[in-house]
């Protein structure tokens, strides 16, 4: 209950902060909702389960001075290195959108019955972020800057959440959530560039395009370098940067450019269906959920330097709706891990 009254109450306060008269603009706002679990996959461990709910804005001008953007964050948007994704003469060929995000991510060990802490295991942790991110992109290219803050540990309410959710399906309860990781503030910079490098037809109603991305994240949460790929197809292929799996710099779906399918009163155009494929590759230097607290003693493990994982999905366009549904498998993230890990990513999206 308190868990979701707090979320409850961090959605008004975020939505009354954005100005209405954005939305009496003749162009659609996209709400994002995310949801991993390793259920899809017969599983519960490791990364466990994610949540999401984001808000795109429509296109604006410029993060500085539109006034459709709330004053305060204009004045915090100036000391944001935001850059737009190639130099153009004509600024109309630049679009931009704001995204706002709460989000709350789970990781638990594999043993549910220990109470103590398993030294050659993972530690129990919990993620519960907002985030403020910024689309700036062409036909071709979106560069995506991205600021998380929030707080990990018992704060973060990963054990509230996990036992609501066992006790509402019927299923044991983890027993060491009280070997979780310390409450301490996060802070995430994340940085990424995608890259629309080759897109066409097959046939006259089947489409293709290939995605690329490159990004960088700072901060005691994690720092990493990542890069990676997606390539879709199937039959009226949306204007955005790809479905990507719930990770920071990775809220792709935001209004098309231009694209009637997503103009309001004419979303009956907006009917589609493509399967997709991506992959993403990360060299991680931190990561708080594996190596601890980063000012107090807590149980760490040793990580892998080097993570990869694959995602396989369909995703469906009806009617200003966008959903899909992907199997994601991530390798090996620690040394005493015995196998990769497996969890299946539903997203849904509506343009209103």
């Amino acid at each position: 209950m308190t868990s979701r009254l707090g979320l409850t109450l961090l959605c008004a306060l975020l939505l009354s902060g954005l100005s209405l008269k954005t939305m009496a603009q003749d162009a659609p706002w996209t709400v994002n909702l995310y949801f991993e679990n390793d259920l899809f996959t017969e599983t519960d461990q490791n990364y466990t389960n994610g949540v999401r709910i984001s808000w795109v804005s429509p296109n604006v001008e410029d993060y500085l001075h539109d006034p459709r953007i709330p004053t305060w964050l204009r004045g915090v948007n100036r000391y944001l290195p935001l850059f737009d994704p190639e130099p153009v003469s004509d600024q109309r060929k630049v679009q931009r959108n704001l995204v706002v995000s709460l989000g709350q991510q789970i990781y638990t060990p594999q043993d549910i019955d220990r109470y103590t802490v398993d030294p050659n295991d993972r530690p129990y942790a919990g993620w519960l972020y907002g985030a403020i991110a910024y689309h700036s992109r062409t036909a071709r290219k979106m560069n995506t800057a991205e600021l998380n803050l929030g707080i990990v540990g018992p704060w973060a309410l990963g054990e509230q959440a996990q036992d609501t959710i066992h006790q509402l399906r019927g299923f044991e309860k983890f027993n060491g959530w009280d070997n979780q990781l310390k409450n301490e503030l996060g802070i995430q910079l994340v940085y990424e560039h995608k890259n629309r490098f080759s897109k066409g037809y097959l046939l006259p109603w089947l489409e293709y395009d290939a995605i690329a991305h490159a990004g960088a994240s700072l901060g005691n949460v994690a720092t990493y370098l990542n890069g990676g790929a997606e390539f879709r197809i199937g039959w009226n292929l949306p204007e955005d940067f790809g479905t990507s799996a719930l990770r920071s710099g990775g809220d792709n779906s935001a209004p098309g450019r231009g694209d009637e399918r997503y103009q309001r009163g004419s979303r009956n155009e907006n009917l589609g269906l493509h399967a997709f494929i991506s992959t993403d590759g990360r060299w991680v230097l931190h990561d708080i959920f594996l190596d601890g607290n980063t000012f107090r003693d807590s149980h760490s493990i040793d990580k892998e330097p080097l993570v990869g994982e694959t995602a396989i999905g369909i995703a469906a366009l009806y009617h200003g709706w966008k959903v899909s549904f992907a199997r994601i498998h991530r390798s090996r993230e620690f040394k005493k891990q015995d196998e990769g890990h497996s969890f299946g990513s539903l997203s849904i999206s509506y343009s209103f």
